[in-house]
Parts: C-alpha cells; sequence; structure tokens
C-alpha cells in the first residue's frame, strides 16, 4: 500500500491504495471527481522528491503528496 496525500486548499483526506507506479496512481485519482480541477496543475512528490515520472516503481510504505500551485512573493 501507498499513501497519498493531498497538501494546500486541495480538500481531500489522505488515501491509502494499492499500486505499483505512479501511473496506477493517477488513474485511481483520476477516478475521484472531486481531484478532477487539480490534477492537472499539480506537482508531485514521492518520498519528498520531486517527481514527473509516470512509470516510477513504488514501494509498500511509499508516501506519494499531490502539491498544488501556490503563489505568493
Amino acid at each position: 500500500m501507498v499513501k497519498v496525500e493531498f497538501l494546500g486548499p486541495i480538500n481531500c483526506k489522505p488515501l491509502e491504495i494499492e499500486a505499483t507506479t505512479l501511473a496506477e496512481v493517477a488513474a485511481v485519482l483520476q477516478e475521484r471527481e472531486e481531484l478532477e480541477k487539480w490534477l492537472d496543475r499539480c506537482a508531485v512528490a514521492v518520498n519528498d522528491e520531486m517527481t514527473n515520472d509516470l512509470n516510477r516503481v513504488l514501494q509498500d510504505g511509499d508516501r506519494i503528496a499531490i502539491l498544488p500551485p501556490v503563489c505568493g512573493g
């Protein structure tokens, strides 16, 4: 199982899902209507390491963070 956390204004509780790649995580998240407006704009980190590789292999216990865009000054 991997844990998916949603940071910032994304109003979604953490999920624990079975997935072996980020592509599998993306497929599960795309099925969730409440995430539809966020996914195209978010960055992804696996165990605090930024990545955009959907083929990245995940291990049991990995933590995936979905990071929305931010602005500031």
